[in-house]
């Protein structure tokens, strides 16, 4: 099962298998667990290293890399586009991601 939190690289090549994927980007799952364990899909929103300092971004260090978790471009996508787990979100930066998300959807 795939768990809040955690990365992934992603298949973004809708039509190609998990074996096929050549196209892959980083993301990290952001749907709670108990959607996880139940439903075939997944809430995801990509990593990025470009730097953008939007409010809807969460800047954090991954791979030794400084990054960001871009929550405005958020999609459902089928959990067998996630190929392959390659790390967790750590820390304080899960409270981060909650923080901006109950923002982004306030009012």
């Amino acid at each position: 099962m795939v768990k809040r939190f955690e990365i992934y690289l992603f298949n973004l090549d809708e039509s190609s298998s998990p074996d096929e994927a050549k196209n892959t980007r980083p993301c990290v799952v952001i749907s709670p667990n108990e959607m996880n364990k139940y439903l075939e899909s997944a809430i995801i929103a990509p990593l990025s290293s470009t730097g953008k300092h939007y409010p809807t971004r969460v800047h954090f260090e991954f791979l030794n890399k400084k990054r960001e978790i871009v929550l405005d471009q958020i999609r459902t996508v089928d959990k067998n586009r996630l190929v392959q787990k390659i790390g967790d979100i750590k820390g304080n930066t899960k409270r981060k991601i909650l923080d901006v998300l109950q923002e982004m959807f306030e009012m």
